[in-house]
């Protein structure tokens, strides 16, 4: 560090230091207590000097960072981040509290953000002491680590170590200014042989420093003013040079309307894993090393104890002891000062994680980077957005978090719907604060599961969403009007109008609703109409939840169901393998639709949105007849595709619309000899396949079953290669129990013909029941029951055991024609297909 001297540092003292630095932080404290300067400069933009004083403000609680960001193009932005433990910080701090000019040297916001590249020294870009920077345009550059160089010349491997080694374990010395001298020289040394390191775009920032400098000096007078940068740059701020020749550097350079402010930042965005260019290894451990009064290595023991123990493992406070000898022996095996993070962790996985890495990751996670969210004071500057947004999660008591954390909600009450209405708008903005997640308890309406997680780029986002209004409300309205102008697919407007319902925005549903409207009866694709309809359906089931009149919005759905109901028969028909599939989750999608949908009609569940139809519209108790009409004449027609035609007769059997016979005459229909193989293998794969429960269907009807292994046994061989594919696709989706029950089936046969007039009659079990069998059980059924008069059995049981079991539909109906009799052959086809 130059203490005195000509040219630009004159009379300035250069602190270089590395961001983020605890071992740096100490220093810097120290060298200001002992020089006391009239002024502190920091790099930083400018546009930042007015927000100092919210440093020493009780409400400002770091980690925390100064966000610029274009005014016309909030998305254009750039933050810079500011820990405990930076230097920085620890110099705006000292200064403020003692009443010392702070100001901010580094290039400006606005003429940062008008480049292409990262602003230099924010995240994502440069400016780091490690040599982070952009490089000279059009130059492949190669980027140099200064730490790296340096830990590499000394022997070491591993740059962190080297650090924590010469710097965070060095003894408090008694020259405060030495370390500062010696990180000096060593830049130097780096300069003079890697000149700019491949960060180009630092000579233009390093020429605006020494601009900046040498007006601070002549203000405050020589000796006065510190300087706290990255070590990378204290020799060109060492360097002399004209200020005709920095200026010409500056010259020209384009600038754009910024604003600045304070937002919360996390630990875990300080981590270089998080894509920072200036980030470090461990911000948690980083953190404590800065804090700890003394006995760091023991405090960080107690720590990880009390995040296993909170973990429900069972660590003591003589596994605290031993980890501490174990990191202590280990740092003087190594030769090293102090046991650094890699003893302790060491330590740590051998001692109270007994080995194992699992958890030791969650000490990692936890501790190591940790999951600290900072805060900033509400006179902190904001767009009108923000406040509004501040004040929401005040009132509705949702406190912005680092952790991930799930948040159940009951809509019945006003809280907690108020609180799924504010996440909802934010989604529909596009600040992820909250994404739905599956509930593990209720699955009802009422209730809705949201995981929360607050990362400091959503207050970006939040910037960009003000220009769509200065309230959550209005701005949600007015981005949901755009994008359903703007949007071209109809399955996306119903997706949206869903979305709007969902956000309670009235004032943004008729615009949805019109263009929802205009592009259904303008898009004639029955995959795209079937593709629409359930989202709008379930709009009107949120709509009802939610007490909000839905009427046109029913209008709209009844009025797709029916362009559905005309065009798919004949959408249906000449497909291939892919779109037979595709068109089957349609008629799934379709037919789930329906059933919410006649729910809403007059006489129907509707609540508020009980006049889907409309006032006297007679449409909504017809749409599940017309729904069942048009998946019989799918199951008929022989063009339409197997897999839907399969689908259709187990939907309307699944239904109560098509008696057993019927459907077993259809699928003996469609498995006749007469029948393509492979179109046989789609119309099983529609019938009991895709997760639609079809295993247990054959379970406890082994007529259908008696169907399929007839046909299956008459497959020709080669046929039987071809098919096997798909047969083993649509079985394989079975339970293991299931697929192993149907063996057995096919293995013994059919039942005896005729329904069974005794026993319990369960495919797979015997018509009779062995009475002396189960006799034999009955003691220790009651022993089990703690009943007493366990020896023997009361009079009647026999007569009693069979009578509650009800006998499954179809169950014990022979087979007809070929099935009757199942072959040899068919039960190892079968076999192979499982």
């Amino acid at each position: 560090m130059t203490r005195s001297g000509e040219g630009a540092e004159s009379g300035a003292l250069l602190l270089g230091v590395r961001h983020h630095g605890p071992g740096s932080a100490r220093a810097v404290r120290a060298a200001l207590d002992a020089v006391l300067p009239d002024a502190v400069l920091v790099e930083g933009p400018p546009e930042a000097d007015p927000l100092v004083g919210l440093a020493a403000d009780e409400g400002m609680r770091p980690p925390v960072a100064l966000l610029a960001h274009v005014v016309d193009e909030p998305g254009r932005s750039a933050f810079w981040p500011l820990a405990e433990f930076s230097p920085e910080w620890v110099a705006i701090r000292w200064a403020v509290g003692r009443g010392v000019p702070v100001r901010f040297i580094d290039l400006p916001a606005a003429q940062s953000l008008a480049r292409t590249e990262e602003p230099a020294g924010a995240e994502g870009g440069g400016g780091a002491s490690e040599g982070d920077g952009e490089a000279s345009a059009g130059e492949e550059a190669v980027r140099v680590d200064p730490l790296a160089v340096l830990a590499e010349t000394a022997g070491y491997d591993d740059p962190e170590r080297w650090w924590e080694d010469v710097v965070e374990h060095r003894a408090t010395e008694s020259d405060a200014l030495a370390p500062f001298e010696a990180l000096g020289d060593a830049m130097e040394a780096l300069r003079e042989t890697y000149g700019d390191g491949g960060h180009g775009r630092d000579l233009i920032r390093e020429a605006y420093m020494r601009l900046q400098t040498r007006a601070a000096v002549r203000e405050f007078g020589a000796g006065r003013v510190a300087v706290v940068c990255g070590a990378w740059h204290v020799p060109a701020l060492r360097r002399r040079t004209t200020v005709a020749a920095d200026r010409a550097l500056l010259k020209g350079l384009p600038k754009v309307k910024a604003e600045m402010t304070w937002v919360p930042w996390t630990h875990r965005r300080l981590s270089r894993t998080s894509g920072y260019g200036a980030g470090i290894v461990s911000p948690g451990w980083y953190g404590h090393l800065f804090s700890a009064p003394d006995r760091p290595v023991e405090r960080w023991m107690t720590k990880v104890a009390g995040l296993l123990r909170d973990e429900d493992r069972l660590v003591s406070s003589a596994h605290v002891i031993e980890a501490v000898r174990l990191a202590d022996t280990l740092a003087a095996m190594r030769g090293r000062p102090l046991a650094g993070l890699t003893e302790t962790t060491d330590a740590v996985r051998a001692v109270m994680c007994e080995g194992s890495d699992v958890p030791l990751a969650l000490v990692h996670d936890k501790l190591v980077v940790g999951d600290v969210l900072g805060e900033v004071p509400e006179s902190a500057p904001a767009v009108p957005l923000q406040r509004d947004l501040t004040r929401l999660q005040r009132r509705l008591r949702l406190k912005p978090e680092a952790l991930d954390r799930e948040l159940e909600l009951d809509l019945r009450k006003e809280t907690d719907a108020a609180r799924s209405t504010l996440l909802h708008r934010l989604r529909l903005l596009g600040v992820g604060w909250g994404e739905p997640a599956r509930s593990r308890g209720s699955t009802g309406t009422f209730r809705e599961t949201w995981r929360l997680r607050w990362e400091p780029e959503l207050s970006v986002r939040v910037a960009e969403a003000g220009v769509w209004g200065t309230t959550v409300l209005g701005a949600a309205t007015g981005k949901a009007s755009a994008d359903a102008v703007g949007t071209g697919a109809l399955a996306d407007v119903t997706a949206l109008a869903e979305r709007c319902l969902l956000a309670e925005l009235p004032d943004a549903l008729p615009v949805v609703m019109r263009v929802l409207a205009d592009r259904a009866a303008l898009d004639a694709d029955v995959g795209h109409l079937a593709q629409a309809l359930p989202a709008l359906v379930r709009s009107l089931r949120y709509g009802d939840v939610r007490g909000t009149d839905t009427a046109a919005l029913g209008e709209v759905a009844l009025g797709l169901a029916e362009r559905v109901f005309v065009g798919l028969p004949g959408a249906c028909a000449g497909l291939d393998t892919d779109a037979a599939l595709e068109m089957r989750g349609h008629v799934d999608a379709v037919h789930q639709a329906v059933g919410l949908l006649g729910e809403f009609g007059p006489g129907g569940a509707g609540g508020a949105g009980g006049d889907v139809a409309g006032p006297g519209t007679e449409a909504a108790p017809d749409v599940r007849a017309r729904w069942w009409s048009v998946l019989r004449l799918l199951a008929q027609r022989d063009a339409v595709a197997g897999v839907v035609r399969g689908r259709s007769v187990r939907l309307l059997l699944d239904s109560g619309e098509l008696a057993d016979e019927e459907a077993a005459r259809l699928m003996g229909l469609a498995l006749s000899r007469g029948s393509e193989p492979a179109e046989g293998a789609a119309w099983i794969e529609g019938f009991v396949g895709g997760g639609s429960g079809g295993g247990m269907l054959l379970v406890h009807d082994q007529r259908l079953l008696g169907l399929v292994d007839a046909w299956l046994s008459g497959v020709s061989d080669e046929a039987f290669i071809d098919v096997l594919p798909l047969l083993r696709r649509t079985f394989s989706a079975y339970e293991p129990g299931v697929r192993r029950t149907l063996g057995e089936l096919v293995r013994r046969g059919p039942a005896t013909a005729g329904p069974p007039t005794t026993g319990l009659g369960i495919p797979g079990f015997a018509e009779d029941l062995d009475a002396e069998r189960a006799d034999a059980v009955v003691p220790t059924v009651r022993l089990l029951l703690g009943l007493t008069g366990a020896g023997t059995a009361p009079a009647g049981a026999d007569a009693g055991r069979a009578g509650p079991v009800a006998e499954p539909a179809g169950t014990g109906a022979e087979p007809t024609g070929a099935g009757a009799e199942p072959t040899e052959a068919g039960a190892g086809r079968a076999g192979a297909a499982r």
